[in-house]
Order: structure tokens, then C-alpha cells, then sequence
């Protein structure tokens, strides 16, 4: 008995010197003053809106130092919808929340308070964006939806206001994720928005015989995303056009941003349901070329399409390139394409392991963060399949699943403890720190549920968290590549599902107790810092001059 105690001690003191994560890394939260239920309404008519909402934001809107928590509601569906189309967007029940987050840790609810109140009867609620479009120092909001989008312009004191028409940024059709970026490095941010099909309710109809399932998207028109340039006097021009970005048609879900070529200029990769996926090289004169083909990551490695639903576009093995990994239905596995740094992808799917993770599972939001800071890139996927009625059609599938959790080990994913233990029908996803402690938590959403808060529980690694200034590029420095003691993030809010992530970039140190900051801002300057003490926010303002 004493010897199996001693081994245990000593395998677990192994692990602790090896940095590995603790067993349950997280602990699952319901914090005091969270009410939000994501109302999708689902009805025996299997409107496509129904199973696709919704996305969670985690922002600072008030400058506190504190993170906040903006959810995406859906609306109220009714069997069957009789035009004009209307969700009841005005009820309580349906609107979208604006959490503040309180300093001890509770929540208060400023929805009404902060003007985020009406959404619109004719919405029915999708994702988020969050970028300070006009770089006054306050993030902006923009929610997408089926029906028209909405632009919040974040006033500074608490309050936004509606300035969509003003901006010209409505949109129209199924709007789904969409994020802020800077296309042409001219420090104003730009907008991106997918959306997914040609499809309302009076033209859905039902698939799957007896059944009665959601149709799969190519039972309806494909369709084009928009591109948004930012002008500088608080409005928008449709490039979607001269720009090339509409010359694709596609089924597109998700959305993240990178510079995959390091050519100086952010590229764009689109998530695609049932069909080969986008990946939007930048020109650098305000064009962009769709290339995911001949780059190899368009496809899965036998020539398949994908049933692409998030995105996230990082680095996940330290070789200092944006990866591509995408999630998917069960049976398709996730897509990962491993950046060859001459222009190409490489599919990575089963090497990294992440083939035989979810060959069963249907994914959503995405995010690599590293979880246990021993210096790579953990992944997490909020999971849950499409169909309601799933089981009754193939019982070896469940519409109701548990996150996946998988820890990086040397560019390889092993399946991970999340902590949650109640199987949910997961959509949406965040990644920041909400409680300042240097560890990253995670927000998800679940249809007809409250959103899942995890906690991270901490650990004995070193780790830095970085906020970016920009004087000659935009404020908040998205696009910017950083690289801290041989890891590299992108600055972006943007990846994920209908989501909008913490702009604050986190790196896990291990061991070491100082760090090596380089930076290549969009502007072109590039920044250098030695001997950065760990374990601390810091902020770094882009220099005047190169």
C-alpha cells in the first residue's frame, strides 16, 4: 500500500514538473446574475433558424478591466409562421444581454440601461462582432441575424446606440458570424459578415420522410458574403463586389482572420456547410482571391466536402504560421489543415490526432487557447448535433453532447475532462479571462439553455497577457502577429461560431519567468521587448515611428 501511495506521489510530482493539466481543469459555473435563457423556439415545421443561434461576446464595454458578457437571443418561432415574419424580439423573453461584470464576480443585467434593449421584431438573433470601428477606445458591437443586422456604437458611458442606417451596415438575408479587420492596413477597421443561404420561412419545407428533419443546406441556394470598408467618417461602402469577396457564392458559417502568407495582409478563411471551404487570399490592393483549392484546404484529404460550422485560424504547433482547424458534422471528422509556410495546407486531421476525437461528434464554436500555460495551444469545441430527433434516425448519434476538451501535447490532441458532465445542445463559444487570475475561461451557449461558464482552476505555470495599442494601425492592433518565447497569436476578436472572443492575446510561459515580446503590427513597424517579467497584464502602444 505505501509503495502504490509513494508511485502515486511521485507520478503525480512528474506531471507537475512536466506542466501537464490538472484532472478537471475547469469548474463549471452558473455566476450570480446571469438569467439568459437562448430562447431558438423549435417547432414541428424544422425552420432551418431554429438550431443554428447563438452567439456569445466577451468584451470590456465599460473599461473597467473587467470582462463582459453580450449573448445573442434568438426569437420566438411560431408553428407555422405566417408573413410578415415576426419574433417578438420586443418580449423580455427574446431580447439579446448585456451582462456587466460586478467586481467581485456576480453579474448585473444592463441590457435595457445600455440601450441594447430592442432588437427587432423582424430579427431573428445569430452572432456577434466586437472591434472599436472607430478607434475612440470603446469596443463597438455587431449583431447579425436572419433579418437585418444591427451596428451598436459604443458611446463611452455606458450607453450604445443604433447606427446602422447611418453606417450603411444592415445587411440583409440569413446573416450568420462576422468579425472586424483591418483588409487594406489603413488603421480603420472593416467588417465581414457570412451568411448562409437564400432561404425564409415561407419557402423552408421539411426533409427526412417520416422523420421530419432540418434540410441539409443544399436543398436551398447558395449565397454571398459581404465585405464592409470602413471609411472614416463613421460609414460603411459595400466592396463585397469590386472586391472580389462576392464573386464565391457559398453556405457560410463561420468566419476567423490571419495572414496565412505572411505577406503583410489579414486573409480571410470561411467555414462552408456541405461544400468545399473559402480561403480568401488578401491581394493588398483591396482584392481578394478565393484559393482554399489549389492551397489545399478545401477539402478533406480523400476530396470530401465539409460540413464546415466553426473556424478558428491559429498557429497550433509554435511553427509561427496560422493553422486552419474547422468543425464539423459526425462521421466527416474535424478538418485540420497544418500551414506548410509556402502558401499551402497539409491535412492534419488524423497526425494531430483530432481525427479519431471527433469522428462522432458534431461541432460548433471552436477556440485554440492554451488552457494549462505550458506553452501550446489547447482545443476546445462546443458540440452538439444539428437534429433534434437524431437518435430516433441513427442511435449511435446523440443531439445533446459534452464540450470537447483536448490538451496539446507537442502539436498533438489528447481528449481532456471538461468538467461539464450534463450533455447540451452547444453552439456558441468565447475565450477570456474573466476573472484576471492569467488563466483562460471559457463561455458557451446551448440551445434552450443558460450559457455554460468554465472556470479555469488555475495551476503553477507562468503566462502573460497582452493588450496591444495602435497609434499608426487600428487601436486595438487586430491583425498584428506576436510572438512570446517562441509561441505566436494573431490579434483578432473574431474565429470561433457566431462568437467574439477577449482581445487580450494570452500566452502560457511554463517555466519561464520572462518572456521576448516581437511584434509586426499591421502598419508594417516592428516592435521588440526583452526580458518581460511573467505572471502580468501589460499593455504595449505601437511605436510613432519604425
Amino acid at each position: 500500500m505505501r509503495i502504490a501511495l509513494l508511485l502515486l506521489v511521485l507520478a503525480s510530482a512528474l506531471l507537475m514538473c512536466l506542466g501537464a493539466a490538472p484532472i478537471g481543469l475547469f469548474d463549471v459555473k452558473q455566476p450570480r446574475g446571469i438569467d439568459f435563457i437562448l430562447r431558438n423556439s423549435p417547432t414541428p415545421q424544422k425552420y432551418l433558424i431554429e438550431t443554428m443561434p447563438g452567439g456569445v461576446a466577451l468584451l470590456d464595454y465599460n473599461n473597467d478591466g473587467l470582462l463582459d458578457v453580450f449573448l445573442v437571443n434568438g426569437g420566438r418561432v411560431t408553428n407555422p409562421m405566417q408573413p410578415p415574419e415576426n419574433f417578438d424580439r420586443k418580449d423580455k423573453r427574446y431580447w439579446n444581454r448585456l451582462y456587466r461584470q460586478n467586481k467581485e464576480g456576480s453579474f448585473s443585467d444592463v441590457t435595457e440601461q445600455a440601450g441594447l434593449a430592442n432588437a427587432g421584431d423582424g430579427n431573428y438573433g445569430m452572432g456577434v462582432a466586437v472591434g472599436d470601428y472607430d478607434n475612440d477606445g470603446f469596443p463597438d458591437l455587431y449583431v447579425t441575424s436572419y433579418g437585418k443586422n444591427i451596428l451598436y456604437h459604443n458611446n463611452g458611458d455606458g450607453t450604445f446606440t443604433d447606427v446602422t442606417a447611418k453606417a450603411g451596415v444592415a445587411g440583409g438575408g440569413w446573416s450568420v458570424s462576422a468579425g472586424f479587420f483591418d483588409y487594406d492596413n489603413d488603421g480603420k477597421l472593416d467588417l465581414f459578415v457570412t451568411r448562409y443561404m437564400e432561404w425564409d420561412t415561407k419557402h423552408s419545407k421539411t426533409c427526412g420522410g417520416e422523420w421530419h428533419t432540418y434540410c441539409p443546406p443544399e436543398e436551398f441556394p447558395a449565397t454571398t458574403n459581404i465585405l464592409y470598408h470602413n471609411n472614416g467618417d463613421g460609414t460603411f461602402s459595400d466592396v463585397s463586389q469590386k472586391s472580389g469577396i462576392a464573386a464565391k457564392k457559398g453556405r457560410a458559417l463561420g468566419v476567423a482572420f490571419a495572414d496565412y502568407d505572411d505577406d503583410g495582409f489579414t486573409d480571410v478563411f470561411v467555414a462552408n456547410d456541405g461544400m468545399q471551404q473559402y480561403l480568401f487570399h488578401n491581394n493588398g490592393n483591396g482584392t481578394f482571391t478565393e484559393r482554399a483549392l489549389e492551397a489545399g484546404a478545401g477539402l478533406s484529404e480523400d476530396g470530401r466536402r465539409l460540413s464546415g460550422m466553426g473556424v478558428v485560424f491559429q498557429d497550433y504547433d509554435n511553427d509561427g504560421r496560422p493553422d486552419v482547424i474547422v468543425t464539423e458534422l459526425p462521421r466527416e471528422i474535424y478538418g485540420v489543415y497544418h500551414n506548410e509556410g509556402n502558401g499551402t495546407f497539409s491535412y492534419g486531421s488524423l497526425v494531430t490526432g483530432l481525427g479519431v476525437l471527433s469522428s462522432g461528434s458534431s461541432g460548433w464554436g471552436v477556440g485554440l487557447e492554451d488552457f494549462d500555460n505550458d506553452g501550446w495551444k489547447d482545443l476546445f469545441v462546443a458540440q452538439g448535433h444539428v437534429l433534434d430527433n437524431v437518435e430516433q434516425i441513427d442511435p449511435s448519434l446523440h443531439y445533446l453532447e459534452l464540450p470537447m476538451l483536448a490538451m496539446n501535447h507537442n502539436g498533438r490532441f489528447e481528449r481532456a475532462d471538461s468538467g461539464v458532465t450534463a450533455p447540451i445542445a452547444g453552439r456558441g463559444a468565447a475565450f477570456g479571462d474573466l476573472n484576471n487570475d492569467g488563466w483562460e475561461d471559457v463561455v458557451m451557449t446551448a440551445l434552450g439553455s443558460t450559457p455554460i461558464v468554465l472556470i479555469n482552476r488555475g495551476g503553477q505555470q507562468h503566462w502573460l497577457v497582452i493588450s496591444l495599442r495602435g497609434t499608426r494601425s487600428n487601436r486595438d492592433g487586430l491583425g498584428a502577429r506576436v510572438r512570446v518565447n517562441g509561441q505566436t497569436r494573431f490579434a483578432t476578436t473574431a474565429g470561433s461560431y457566431l462568437s467574439a472572443s477577449d482581445k487580450r492575446l494570452h500566452f502560457g510561459l511554463g517555466q519561464a519567468t520572462t518572456a521576448k515580446i516581437e511584434i509586426a503590427w499591421p502598419s508594417g513597424i516592428h516592435q521588440t521587448l526583452n526580458d518581460i517579467h511573467a505572471d502580468q497584464f501589460l499593455e504595449i502602444r505601437e511605436p510613432e515611428k519604425p
